[in-house]
This record gives C-alpha cells, structure tokens and sequence, in this order.
C-alpha cells in the first residue's frame, strides 16, 4: 500500500511504497528553491518516511521533472536572513536537514537532474549515493552573493568532492558539469536524463530488498570511518553484531539454501 504525507504547505512531498520512500522538493515554479518553510519540514518528512512509513530506502528529487533545486530561496533573505541574528536562525534550520539526511538510519539516494545549487548542492552532498543525469550542473554560489555557508555542510562537501574541488567550489562559485563530479568521485552514475528514474529505481528497489538491519548497520559504520566518531563505530559495532541472533539472518540462511529470493522483515 502506498502512503503519502505533505509537508511544509505541499512543497515538500513524501511517499512510500515497498520500502521504497520518495522525498521530493516541490517548487517547480522557482526551480525547486528551498523556503525557510522547507528547510523545516526535510527532517520532518525524513522522520516520517522511516519512522511511520517503513521506508528502507529513500529516494530524494526535485519536483516538476526539471531541477534539483536552485538552493535556498534568496527571495526571503532580505525577512529570513537579514542580519547575524536571523542568519543563523536560518542556518540552524538548514544544518537540521542536511544533519537528517546524512544521520537517516537507512540510505538515501539523491536523483539529480537540471541545476543543483547551494542549498540544494548540500543536501545532495549530504545523501549516501548520487546519480545524475548528464545534463546536471553544480555550483556553490555563496562567495558571489556574501555569505558563508554553514560549517557542517562543508565536511559533506569536503567527503564528496574532495579537499580540492570543495576548496575551488566554495572559494570561486564556479560551476561544475556532471563529468566533472563523476571524475571526482562525487557521483556514483550518469545517465541519460530520460534514464535517470529508471536507474535510480532499480538501485533503490535493490538496497530496498537486502537485510534492513544489514543497511543500517553498514551506514552506521561508513559514517563512523567518514566522521572518525569512535561513539558511531562502537555502535555499528553493536549493531552489526545483533545482526547475527535476528530473524533476518536466518532468512538470508534458509534463502541461499532454498534458492529463492529472501523475504527480510527487518528483525
């Protein structure tokens, strides 16, 4: 059965089917700009997929089948982010979604097609796995308009693009093309753009069907190794050793012997 919930007045959509959850940023109009509203409901939407809607896996995309997302919607800055004060009560905001994306207990996948810019470039930075569609573009375009964008996105930045790259990005506001972030390591496949939600599926519905308890322990280690968190690997560890008294791993067993398909349940 397929669930659905709104968000932030329509423009942040969830969905779920088969473990297979849909995250989309839904303001076409404005090429899928992210209003404060917006910033505040991702981790709502994040929490609801996987805490109510059984999600194992979460796709997030821009709506309208164009862009990404243009990044935070400057329109508001002059009510939203007009002094120290309100900035970093914005920036606050902006740190719980990119914090909600990357600390999601099961994998998200960012599908990004058209302009992913700023905000938008960090919470895709912020995802597992992206793929892209060879007509993509990037760009960090805070040194251009004089503001810093927050320190803990950087690191996403940093993991995804590498030292170099990050450094070019963020000092310059110049744009990148997809090759560019394939080369780097920062996407993980281009397609093309008619190919994108295909291929973005079929990886989905791939990590939606393995050992949920698995997922969660493997993403708990990778961010233990990325963020050198010894706290997060002693709990991987505990985690990833439950693995092997669940109901799960005796399906894996019986499923390999059978030869069939497992049916894993998440216990």
């Amino acid at each position: 059965m397929k669930r659905i919930s709104e968000f932030a007045n329509g423009h942040i959509k969830a969905s779920c089917e088969g473990g297979t959850g849909f995250l989309i940023l839904d303001n076409p109009a404005r090429k899928n700009a992210i209003s404060e509203s917006m910033w505040h409901a991702i981790p709502e939407a994040l929490r609801w997929l996987h805490g109510k809607a059984d999600a194992r896996v979460i796709v997030m995309q821009g709506g309208g089948n164009q862009d990404f997302s243009a990044g935070a919607d400057i329109s508001e800055f002059a009510l939203v982010r007009n002094d120290s004060k309100t900035a970093r009560i914005y920036e606050a905001a902006n740190s719980r979604a990119f914090s909600a994306i990357r600390e999601a207990p099961v994998p998200v996948i960012a599908s990004i097609r058209g302009i992913c810019y700023g905000g938008g470039f960090g919470l895709a930075a912020a995802a597992d796995l992206r793929l892209a569609s060879s007509d993509a573009s990037f760009a960090v375009p805070a040194a251009r308009l004089g503001l810093a964008y927050p320190a803990d996105a950087i690191q996403d930045f940093v993991r995804g693009l590498g030292s170099q790259l990050a450094r070019k990005a963020l000092f310059t506001g110049t744009g990148f093309s997809a090759t560019d972030l394939m080369q780097c390591g920062f996407l993980a496949e281009i397609t093309d753009a008619d190919a994108l939600e295909g291929q973005v599926l079929t990886l989905a519905r791939t990590i939606a069907a393995n050992a949920p308890l698995s997922v969660r322990a493997s993403k708990l280690a990778l961010r233990a190794v990325e963020q050198a968190d010894e706290d997060l690997l002693r709990e991987a560890e505990i985690i990833g050793a439950q693995t092997f008294e669940s109901a799960d791993y005796a399906e894996g067993r019986a499923a390999f012997v059978e030869r069939r398909r497992p049916q894993f349940q998440g216990r």
